[in-house]
């Protein structure tokens, strides 16, 4: 396994650790209803958690690796003392590699750090994992049709919406639509936003 480890200007994403600070901030994510809004899952208990954290960890260490599960880290730039690595995690990010070079990224923050812009430093950094590092062509992103951030956030990265799914996900007896958005590598590298990232292994 080559750990994964990427690195924005305030964001790192790593490889999740088997710790009970790991599974503290797991489940502060899956377990508040507010985070899990959009997701296609109710809240998780902390066994819940515990047992998708084993399923990261045994993940990561597959030779033929399709699931990236990561966790976002907060770190202060550039020279900064403090190693990201170390440091808590606020988030995750994830990649699901399917066939013909294709992968659908996601991610999730903590409720205390919305609002932030967070949310596009994350999904740059996965285009950076799909496309530069893993050499895909196409990434596709689902959205709640309400989830106007992520829209948002999939906008700016020049992602395009290729339409409509009607009754995506049931979640408490109801269900919701979403949309389908997808970037392509030449578009990904045509942008220049794959340059402002570093990719330190």
């Amino acid at each position: 396994m080559v750990p994964v480890r990427l690195t924005g200007p305030r964001l790192a994403i790593r490889e999740y650790r088997h710790t009970p600070e790991e599974l503290d901030a797991l489940h502060a994510l899956f377990g508040d209803p507010e985070v899990t809004r959009y997701l296609p899952f109710e809240p998780r208990d902390r066994e819940d958690c515990a047992d998708q954290l084993a399923l990261y960890l045994e993940g990561a260490m597959e030779e033929e690796r399709d699931t990236y599960r990561l966790a976002v880290t907060l770190h202060t730039g550039p020279g900064a003392d403090d190693d990201p690595a170390d440091a808590p995690p606020i988030g995750q990010a994830a990649l699901t590699v399917g066939p013909y070079r294709s992968a659908e990224l996601g991610y999730v923050l903590r409720r205390d750090v919305w609002g932030y812009g967070y949310g596009s430093e994350i999904a740059r950094l996965l285009c950076v994992l799909a496309f530069d590092r893993l050499g895909l062509h196409r990434l596709a992103a689902s959205v709640d049709v309400d989830n106007t951030a992520s829209v948002r956030v999939l906008g700016k990265l020049g992602f395009q919406r290729e339409g409509r799914i009607r009754h995506d996900v049931l979640k408490g007896g109801i269900w919701s639509d979403s949309y389908l958005y997808s970037l392509l590598a030449d578009e990904w590298r045509g942008s220049g936003t794959g340059e402002t990232v570093g990719t330190g292994g």
